[in-house]
């Protein structure tokens, strides 16, 4: 009798440790999810194809690629079309400007 009650001690043990860390994993996921979720928030952008096409008929195609990508990575948005139509992406394309207060983004 006394080996069953120590046999069931035991595995009743066993169940609440495994219990115990397998919330501690649940945490971690669930912080893990949490950040990752933040990340999923901004959608994913191919920025070097789209400014491609946005920069494909400017004057000075490298330096409109170049300040596209950069406003692109920051704003999750490039506008459909090589000109205009900035304001789909919102005041972060908008009003991202140059030190020279000149608008950045293309």
């Amino acid at each position: 009798m006394s080996s069953r009650l120590l046999l069931l001690l035991t595995f009743f043990l066993f169940c609440l440790l495994a219990q115990v860390s397998s919330d501690i994993d649940i945490e971690d996921l669930q912080t893990q999810v949490g950040k990752g979720a933040n990340r999923r928030l901004l959608p994913y952008v191919d920025c070097g194809g789209l400014c491609k096409v946005r920069c494909s008929r400017h004057s000075r195609p490298n330096l409109c690629s170049r300040a596209c990508g950069t406003c692109c990575m920051r704003c999750k948005c490039v506008p459909p079309g090589t000109f205009g139509n900035r304001e789909i992406c919102g005041k972060c394309y908008t009003d991202m400007t140059t030190h020279g207060n000149k608008t950045k983004c293309p």
